[in-house]
Order: C-alpha cells, then sequence, then structure tokens
C-alpha cells in the first residue's frame, strides 16, 4: 500500500519506507541502511559534496548506480588525491562511460578538492565545519510535504562554501548533503527507519 501524497509506502516485507525509494533493491538498500546515518569521515562527507553536484539535473538513483564508478574514477574520493588531478586526468574521466560525463562537474570537484585542504586548514577538518549548520532541534517529518528543499541552515552552509570558492554548492544541493548525511532525520515519522536513526549518536 502506498500513499504518494503522504510519503508513505508499506512493501512486501510489511515495513513501512519513505516513498521516494520505491521498490529498487539497490535504492531500498541505501535507504535502509545510509540515508540519514549520521557521518563524520572525511572521505564520505567529500565524496558526498561531490556526488550532490554530480545530481545536479539528475536523479540519486542514477548516481547511486553509478557509485562504485566514481569512486574508480576519482581515487575513491580522497580528497588529497583528487587535488592532484590535471588536464590528464580530465580527459580521462570524459572518456569514462561509467560516470556522468560533464566537464563543467568534472573540473568543480577536482576544484573543491583544492579547496578543501584550504578549508581543513582553518576549521580543522571538513566534518567539523559542515556539521557546524547541523540545526540543534530534531526533525519530525510526518508527511511527503513537510520535507522542505532547503533550509537557512543549508542556504547558510552553501554561503559559506561559496565564499571559499567552492562550486556546485547550492542550497538545496547542500539540504539534500544534510538528509543523506544525517545534519537532520527525514525519515517520515511513519518510516521504520526514522526511529532507529533518531537514536544513533550524533557530533558533538
Amino acid at each position: 500500500m502506498t500513499s504518494r501524497a503522504a510519503g508513505q509506502s508499506l512493501q512486501e516485507d510489511g515495513r513501512m519506507r519513505c516513498w521516494w525509494c520505491g521498490e529498487d533493491p539497490l535504492y531500498r538498500h541505501y535507504h535502509d541502511t545510509e540515508w540519514g546515518v549520521p557521518v563524520v569521515s572525511e572521505q564520505r562527507l567529500f565524496e558526498k559534496l561531490a556526488l550532490e553536484g554530480f545530481q545536479a539535473g539528475l536523479s540519486w538513483i542514477t548516481i547511486l548506480r553509478k557509485r562504485d564508478a566514481f569512486r574508480r574514477a576519482f581515487a575513491a574520493f580522497d580528497p588529497e588525491r583528487v587535488a592532484r588531478f590535471g588536464a590528464r586526468d580530465v580527459r580521462r574521466l570524459l572518456a569514462d562511460t561509467g560516470i556522468v560525463r560533464h566537464r563543467g562537474k568534472i573540473e568543480a570537484v577536482i576544484h573543491n578538492a583544492r579547496r578543501y585542504a584550504e578549508l581543513v586548514d582553518e576549521r580543522g577538518s571538513l566534518a567539523e565545519f559542515l556539521w557546524g549548520f547541523a540545526p540543534a532541534a530534531a526533525s519530525a517529518r510526518r508527511s511527503r510535504a513537510g520535507i522542505p528543499t532547503s533550509t537557512v541552515g543549508s542556504a547558510a552552509l552553501s554561503k559559506a562554501l561559496k565564499q571559499r570558492g567552492w562550486k556546485f554548492v547550492g542550497p538545496t544541493t547542500m539540504y539534500a548533503l544534510f538528509q543523506a548525511m544525517g545534519l537532520v532525520n527525514d525519515h517520515l515519522t511513519s518510516c521504520f527507519r526514522h526511529a532507529e536513526v533518531a537514536a544513533l549518536p550524533r557530533p558533538r
């Protein structure tokens, strides 16, 4: 039973899930095990920033299906290694059919990797910087209509990154990062993952 308006989806395993993961096994696994779990890993946070940029104009499932190829192409999203990419790497990436071959987005990831070192010098870590924009109050979304596409916090993060020279980091993109990396818990309260994610420890 699915209620698209409410954003609820009762699936064949008897669990209520957020509507957006549908019945695709890969998408469901991502919803059930990753989305909304608080993340402090520098590499995973940088990866998500990069992949959210690639998602612009596309669906997340498109990027998720290509994530392993992206990881191979971008040195597992190690920002220090990506920062050393040059013109030869850009040509290699533009020829890689496993990823999204968009020159602007590819060059933005390399550019942002170079800005990463500057941010770490300034703030200690990417995790410390990003989590500084997490809202203090826990979210409790009861319906699909109650989930925003951006917030004051995501707009502030976008502005702060842009001031530091980062690219493809708009407020909507940053809110998607908030949701995926656990800065907010946007699983619907009817979704079985909401309570599980709410019980996880968050960085102080």
